[in-house]
């Protein structure tokens, strides 16, 4: 099937059942960044520790297939919200035009972007059974550097979204464009759980002596 073909199915699917067609597709995009980050994984795994052999995690991946599910619907309502709240007008290549795209950027970073990353940390830490004090921990180590790692790339992403693609299609660029971004917060999470398993197994192991 062509792009182009894919693009018409695409749109009548988002014209019937958007907020179906958002979930399934923003799940797939953000379960696919974290199949690169496992690959990835063990691809820069030494040598000798590859040879133990590759255990693929497929729970851990349906947990990112059921956050991007969960997300991109609520995305998609505030891409709409942005959509009405700054219009670009008929002059896209107006003073008017990119002073409301500047504030869709804006607003979109400064709000939408720290609650999504809180939803992040807080959703995985359910889904992987952690009590609150491991969620807590995880906001306390990774929360800040994600945070300013998503400044850093995000805003013009957004500006490229906002500015050229139509609205149906904002949440799949955004989740295409994700698909690295989810790559490194798969990383960052999957770093963090097992910082979090080892101190608990030292502190059982303490406990026990």
């Amino acid at each position: 099937m062509s792009s182009i073909a894919l693009a018409r199915v695409y749109r009548r699917s988002f014209e019937s059942y958007p907020h179906v067609t958002l979930a399934v597709a923003g799940g797939a995009l953000t379960a696919l960044g974290d199949v690169v980050a496992q690959l990835s994984q063990q691809i820069i795994t030494p040598e000798d520790d590859r040879r133990q052999g590759f255990d693929y995690d497929f729970l851990r991946t349906l947990r990112f297939f059921c956050f991007g599910a969960g997300m991109s619907p609520l995305i998609g309502r505030w891409n709409k919200y942005l959509e009405i709240k700054f219009p670009l007008g008929r002059r896209r290549d107006s003073a008017t035009s990119f002073t409301a795209l500047f504030k869709r950027v804006f607003v979109d970073q400064v709000f939408m972007a720290p609650i999504g990353l809180s939803m992040f940390i807080s959703s995985m830490g359910v889904m992987e059974g952690r009590d609150s004090k491991h969620i807590r921990g995880r906001f306390e180590d990774i929360y800040q550097p994600a945070l300013l790692a998503n400044w850093k790339i995000w805003p013009a992403a957004q500006f490229i979204n906002f500015r050229f693609m139509p609205l149906p299609y904002r949440v799949p660029f955004q989740q295409t464009c994700g698909v690295f971004w989810t790559l490194y917060l798969s990383l960052l999470n999957s770093a963090e759980s097992r910082k979090q398993d080892e101190e608990d197994t030292l502190k059982r192991s303490l406990e026990q002596h």
